[in-house]
């Protein structure tokens, strides 16, 4: 099994993690141009990956050359400057990029929409890209999405990414840097402050990074050093390569699930109610990391009868989470410890039923079986209104999920 490691030396941005995978996976170079073609991208737009050196290192360059915007128009509705999130959406359904890759593009843009859509007070299908709008955004979100679903990786880590400083010009002024949309994606990552200026990770770079759920370590057991690349971005630094890294190790351990590090918090609660508690936990629910809350009832001190809280997260959400535990609850001591969780290959399928995208979950059982589950939510959000029809969604949801994974 593949786990590929990011080290955001100089940063993350969308072309610099197309180049640094395209260093170690040479042969995706083609198809992958291939695939941003198929995504609707004028022959007028020039693509071409450089090879790159600077002064310490050589690795490659991810190049989207658009002509002047005044002279063409990325749609007949809309420019450059200002495109609407459902424009690309329908771009992209429409397109012959292959379905998984489509979907993964998909899965990235929509991240950028959503957040777009909480910074500026707005629903995530009426949002509209200023700068995430252009040719060379699809190009980059279209080209990452397609070497994710080539490259064979079943897990994903990064290192703590430079936060940068200053401001970024935007459509909406200058803005600070980790710009908004940018922060809240980045939230539960590790960030450091080396010292140099701008903007170190960008959207797109950020949306990646969270649609991977990287962690921030290697996973356990025997792993073995099999490549190594190098993706230049376009600024250049004073006694540092502007370079992300890509580190890909092969698991020597042959096994039928995943090992991963998770953080566990537990604590109880005997004197706040029922109500208050359903809501904190749902806020602590909503949190980037968190993967799972768990309460239930016990005897406390003094024969109380008490609530106790059970909260995993990733190990990089630990401090976030912990924070979260104590503003939300009336707690005034918290355990957590480090620990693994074994978890089997699953994957996200979006399945749309009715005009309506339904979320399922498809895991890969040691047998070999594939097995499938709509998620809650999806349930939740979709038109069926009795117990009878919930039921018939499911099944049928989860039989197309299983049907396309064949």
């Amino acid at each position: 099994m593949i786990h590929i490691h990011l080290d955001p030396v100089g940063g993350i941005a969308g072309d610099m993690f197309i180049a640094a995978m395209l260093h170690v996976f040479p042969n995706l170079q083609a198809p992958m141009l291939m695939a941003i073609r198929a995504a609707g991208l004028p022959p007028e737009v020039g693509i071409e990956v450089k090879a790159f050196q600077d002064f310490a290192l050589t690795g490659l360059r991810f190049i989207v050359d658009e002509p002047d915007q005044s002279d063409m128009a990325i749609s007949a509705t809309s420019n450059h400057d200002h495109r609407a999130f459902a424009n690309i959406r329908e771009q992209l359904l429409a397109s012959a990029v292959e379905e998984k890759v489509r979907e993964r593009a998909l899965a990235i843009f929509t991240l950028l929409a959503e957040v777009e859509g909480q910074i500026h007070g707005v629903a995530t299908s009426e949002v509209s890209f200023h700068e995430l709008g252009g040719w060379d955004s699809i190009a980059d979100i279209v080209g990452a999405a397609f070497l994710i679903e080539a490259c064979g990786a079943v897990s994903w880590s990064i290192g703590s990414l430079p936060k940068g400083s200053g401001t970024v010009k935007t459509a909406h002024g200058p803005l600070p840097v980790p710009s908004p949309a940018t922060a809240r994606l980045l939230e539960g990552f590790a960030l450091h402050d080396d010292g140099r200026s701008g903007e170190r990770v960008t959207p797109t770079g950020a949306a990646i990074v969270r649609h991977l759920r990287c962690g921030d370590r290697l996973p356990a057991g025997g792993l073995r050093l099999t490549a190594t690349g190098y993706g230049f971005g376009s600024r250049r630094f004073m006694g540092m390569s502007n370079t992300l890294r890509a580190t890909v190790f092969d698991n020597n351990e042959k096994s039928d699930f995943i090992r991963e590090d998770i953080a566990k918090i537990e604590f109880e609660l005997d004197d706040q109610t029922a109500e208050d508690i359903a809501l904190a936990l749902s806020r602590l629910r909503d949190l980037h990391g968190v993967l799972d809350v768990l309460q239930m009832p016990v005897y406390a001190k003094k024969g109380r009868l008490a609530t106790h809280v059970q909260l995993l997260c990733t190990p990089q959400a630990l401090d976030a989470a912990l924070t979260a535990c104590f503003r939300q609850t009336g707690t005034l001591g918290i355990r957590y410890q480090l620990c693994q969780r074994a978890v089997l290959p699953r994957e996200d399928v979006t399945v749309i039923m009715a005009e309506r995208e339904l979320n399922v979950k498809v895991a890969q059982r040691p047998s070999g079986e594939a097995t499938a589950k709509l998620e809650a939510d999806s349930v939740d959000q979709s038109a069926a209104d009795s117990r009878a029809a919930r039921e018939a969604l499911r099944q049928r949801a989860e039989q197309i999920a299983l049907e396309k994974k064949k």
